[in-house]
């Protein structure tokens, strides 16, 4: 099956690196398709993944001026090819994990009218970039939480969620997923560790006034639609919020 995986890049010259080698080695799951939003980044991150291209066809680059990631993701997006199949995320901080691509995919080989799998993000802050496996003495969790790279996307379901929401600076993810099952596609939540959640200091989730600011603007407009339109679904039981209030103690 062909599977397109965006990754939006914005200055992860110390990271890009390692985030995609870890989506390279699942290439026998899948006929991988790997497209790169460079986002106006202003170090070598641009060099460190054409470093890559000339022994990797599968990735593609794309440039664009710095305007963000959410508008990262809607150009992601548009470079889909028309016979991408299904579509996910990592962003070019994180790392995919062994096997990821491998367990998920065939849930949707077994089963045609399959639109989502949601799967679980292991938090982490230490990861060895040799193996791509958090470190031994690494603090971590395991939640089925809030990201992209958890969920793959059958095409059919991207194009009726459309695109990503360009009002979000942060959360422009939360709102995507919530349009996502509030549609009603059919959808399994594996067990499967679908992400390494890097831990570091640029992380755009440090900035918390701006996080919760933008996470509650999501929650508030999913209840608007959802009153505006009883046929949508409501989402629960699938994001671990609980667990993730451990987040700080990473």
């Amino acid at each position: 099956m062909k599977l397109s995986v965006i990754m939006p890049v914005y200055n992860r010259e110390a990271y890009v690196g390692a985030a995609l080698r870890s989506l390279l080695r699942q290439g026998d799951a899948a006929d991988l398709d790997i497209i790169v939003i460079d986002d106006g980044s202003t170090d070598r991150s641009v060099e460190a993944v054409r470093a890559m291209i000339d022994d990797h066809s599968c990735i593609r680059l794309f440039q664009q001026q710095n305007m963000g990631v959410t508008r990262a993701r809607n150009n992601g997006l548009r470079q889909l090819k028309p016979e991408a199949e299904l579509v996910s995320f990592l962003d070019s901080d994180d790392i995919s994990p062994a096997g990821r691509f491998k367990a998920d995919v065939e849930l949707f080989r077994e089963n045609s009218d399959l639109d989502l799998t949601y799967s679980r993000m292991m938090l982490v802050d230490k990861i060895d970039d040799g193996t791509l496996e958090p470190t031994a003495d690494s603090n971590s969790i395991t939640v089925r939480g809030i990201h992209l790279s958890a969920a793959i996307f059958a095409r059919r379901l991207v194009a009726r969620i459309g695109d990503f929401d360009e009002d979000f600076v942060q959360a422009e993810d939360t709102d995507y997923l919530l349009r996502g099952f509030e549609i009603g596609p059919r959808y399994v939540l594996p067990d499967t560790v679908a992400l390494y959640y890097r831990r570091h200091a640029g992380n755009m989730t440090r900035q918390e006034d701006v996080q919760s600011r933008e996470f509650l603007r999501a929650i508030y407009k999913s209840m608007k639609r959802r009153k505006a339109d009883p046929t949508l679904r409501p989402i629960e039981g699938i994001f671990e919020l609980d667990k993730l209030s451990d987040w700080r103690s990473l």
